[in-house]
Parts: structure tokens; sequence; C-alpha cells
């Protein structure tokens, strides 16, 4: 798919937003792109795991044994790439803020782990995630998520591939611009 074919496919969902939204990083932006809404059609769901598993090398494909993805941006996704790979896909909850295994979900010693995000935009709540896996003993190789709001600048310690790279601004609080600020403030993400 091309970076048109996926914008497209947001378009189509109505998952391009434009106003004032608080990011799940904190960061303000006028735009925010709902991957739920992207990801509510099961048919273009299968389809953006599959071209987002068709960007990573080949050989790191075939080293992976289980996809984990951070609830709840993560969920869906990381369940497509799962059956993209044809591996297990577990996701991680933060029932304290701190991400963690539930469910009965356990990562072998060793396991070799493809940790999948919808949006990264900071890295924060990826390496975070990272983190946890890494302590319940996983080994992650690389990270993939369907767009990247830094614009390829975000460092989470693995190799990261995206399939849209956004170069939508996004502002700390004391940096909104005025116009920016008279627009009422959304927060649609799903951390508190």
């Amino acid at each position: 798919m091309t970076e048109e074919d996926i914008l497209s496919e947001f378009r189509a969902a109505d998952a391009l937003l434009e106003g004032h939204f608080m990011l799940s990083s904190g960061r303000h932006s006028a735009h925010y792109l709902q991957c739920a809404r992207v990801l509510m059609s099961p048919e273009r769901a299968a389809k953006l795991a599959l071209a987002l598993v068709q960007k990573m090398p080949r050989e790191l494909r075939q080293q992976i044994d289980m996809v984990v993805s951070p609830a709840m941006g993560g969920l869906i996704i990381g369940h497509e790439v799962g059956r993209a790979l044809n591996k297990d896909a577990i996701f991680l909850e933060r029932p304290d803020g701190i991400f963690h295994l539930r469910r009965g979900f356990q990562i072998e010693q060793g396991q070799k782990i493809l940790m999948v995000e919808d949006v990264v935009t900071t890295g924060l709540s990826s390496r975070e995630a990272i983190e946890a896996v890494k302590n319940a003993g996983g080994d992650v190789l690389a990270e993939v998520a369907l767009v990247d709001r830094s614009a390829g600048s975000v460092d989470l310690g693995v190799p990261f591939y995206s399939l849209l790279e956004m170069n939508f601004p996004s502002y700390n609080d004391d940096e909104i611009p005025p116009e920016l600020a008279a627009v009422e403030l959304t927060k649609p993400g799903s951390r508190k």
C-alpha cells in the first residue's frame, strides 16, 4: 500500500479528525487519527495489518514468537498483525497506570516479541510497554505502528516500522497557539 492508499483508508472511515485534541502523550494537536474507526472494518484492519507486516524485513518476521500490544489502542491492530504472522497476540493493560500482563497472559523467558501500536507520538507509552515485556521475560525485537506522528524522530530503543509518517504539529500546554486554544478541547484517546 502506498501512503496515499493508507490515507484514503483513514479518510474513508472518517478517522482523520480536525479540532483541538489532547493526545495520549499529553500534548495538544489540531489533528487526531482515530485508529479505532479505521480498524472497525475487519477487512480494512486485515489489509492494514498485512501491509504493516510487509514493511518489516523478512528475517525479522521469521524470528517473532508472539505479538504484544498495549491496550486500548493497540488491541485490534495487534490482533490483526498476529493473524497476518500466524502468531499469538496478547495485550498489556494499565489498571494502576503501569503496564501489566493480565487475564492469564504470559511471556516465556527469552520469547521474541513484536510490539504493535496504533499511533506513536512521543514513544512514551511504547517505551513503557517494551519495559513491561522485558520485565516479563520477553525480548522485544521491534515495534510496528500504523502511524508515526513523530515523523521518524522517535527512539524506542528497538527498530521501528510504521505505515504512515505524519508531521502534524503537537504542543505542550505552554506552547498552544492562540487559534488552537480558542477551539474546545476534546480527549478522544483511551488514557485518563
